[in-house]
């Protein structure tokens, strides 16, 4: 298994936009291997390229409905029909908060050979997809979260064991992070 470290609240990398893929091989399959195990082992739905410490536009997903991988991501809402609902977030472990996002969203790029991929998403995949785009251009959750819930989730990562020890990195655990994405 090639289960990676999963980056924490705190580590740049999770504030920097990720680069456009531009090289397809062996390499770029070997992250999407990584990225879905890594993703399995903690038990979230979703999982971008920088979590685990690599700077590329690449992410992951399995809802249990839908399973893949998007390379240089395009997110676009649908209509402008909202959902709120709770989103966690594998690097912000024991944090969940309702987050409010677009209801549809249609989805492109490429898979790691450079076919083009593209679907539609509603729901939890549209959720994830939204959620995981965002890691790439540096965006958490928390950014989305109104002032009031915004300073509660702040209060619960200084009082978590992880933020209070300075941990950034952390190995995987199989613990599933409270349905983190």
């Amino acid at each position: 298994m090639t289960i990676q470290p999963v980056r924490l609240f705190g580590d740049p990398i999770l504030r920097s936009r990720a680069d456009e893929v531009t090289e397809f091989g062996p390499e770029l399959a070997q992250l999407v291997t990584d990225l879905t195990e890594t993703m399995h082992d903690d038990g979230g739905v979703g999982m971008a390229a920088p979590q685990i410490g690599v700077g590329l536009r690449v992410f992951v997903y399995d809802t249990g409905d839908a399973a893949g991988h998007v390379v240089n991501p395009v997110v676009e809402a649908i209509g402008e029909d909202a959902q709120v609902g709770p989103e966690g977030c594998l690097s912000i472990p024991g944090v969940r908060h309702d987050v409010v996002r677009a209801l549809r969203v249609r989805v492109s790029g490429v898979d790691v050979t450079g076919a083009p991929v593209a679907f539609e998403a509603t729901d939890l995949l549209s959720r994830c997809a939204q959620h995981e785009t965002d890691h790439l251009d540096g965006i958490l959750f928390l950014d989305r979260l109104d002032p009031a819930d915004r300073k509660a989730a702040m209060r619960t990562v200084r009082e978590s064991d992880w933020f209070s020890r300075g941990i950034t990195v952390r190995e995987s655990s199989g613990a599933g992070a409270e349905g983190g994405r």
